[in-house]
């Protein structure tokens, strides 16, 4: 795992980040010596997230909330900025899939609204609450966490797919509209990663015949996109900006 020595001592708040690709990232982040605010919606997670982060040598507090509340997202931005002030960086990653493909005319109003509001409405909600300390610092990063599902019209609910579309939409809008006040705007969008829940999920079986559409011949780990994401905060990537990064084993080539 790469480090960034421009990182250190900065501030990230990390929604979705206590579990997956979210605790992996801020695990990675810790190493570089980014002070943390872990935000997820299961306390035991969410706690031992934060010790992980603090036996490698880090500093994180946790925050939970449900990033589609923003009555919630609005308490955790007063806590992280009595503690910490405005952020640094904010990695709007909370969100996740709600079940397997069905046909759209079998997809329920229940599971449409909770595609939009667990991926997209989250996303704008974060962004929503900590910009405005971000502006005023006048630097910092947002990135914020699409899917092959929004790039790839196959293999992922439409309405998840459609939420995540709707998020690369908001990041290059956002991009736009803050850049010329010091601020970047990236999104990283992973395909098939091997995270606790899709290792408990798919089969030797499936994971093998998933292999056939990734040209590097494996699927992703939540490292793959740590990695990527540090590079788009740090000064690596300093003139970069409204970019989605397809971190998907060249199984999404635009």
């Amino acid at each position: 795992m790469p480090t960034f020595a421009d990182l250190r001592d900065k501030v990230a708040v990390v929604t979705g980040g206590s579990r997956g690709i979210g605790a992996a990232t801020c695990l990675a982040l810790a190493r570089s010596g980014v002070r943390l605010a872990i935000n997820g919606r299961d306390p035991a997670a969410l706690r031992a997230n934060v010790a992980a982060v603090e036996s490698v040598g880090g500093e994180a507090i946790g925050m939970e909330a449900d990033c589609s509340d923003l009555a919630q997202v609005r308490r955790m931005q007063g806590r992280v900025e009595a503690h910490y002030g405005a952020p640094d960086f904010v990695l709007a990653f909370a969100g996740g899939g709600t079940g397997r493909p069905v046909p759209v005319h079998d997809i329920s109003e229940e599971d449409w609204r909770s595609s939009l509001d667990n991926n997209l409405t989250s996303t704008f909600f974060t962004v929503k609450c900590f910009l405005p300390g971000m502006l005023a610092r006048g630097t910092g990063g947002i990135l914020t966490m699409a899917s092959a599902g929004a790039r790839v019209a196959a293999g992922a609910p439409a309405g998840y797919g459609a939420a995540k579309a709707g998020v690369i939409l908001l990041t290059r809008h956002l991009a736009q509209e803050v850049g010329p006040r010091g601020l970047r705007v990236n999104c990283v969008s992973p395909s098939a990663v091997l995270t606790e829940r899709t290792r408990a999920t798919l089969s030797p079986e499936r994971r093998a015949r998933m292999l056939d559409g990734f040209p590097l011949g494996r699927l992703g780990t939540p490292d793959d996109v740590a990695s990527a994401s540090l590079f788009l905060l740090s000064d690596a990537s300093a003139w970069v900006t409204g970019v989605v990064f397809d971190v998907a084993g060249g199984r999404v080539m635009v």
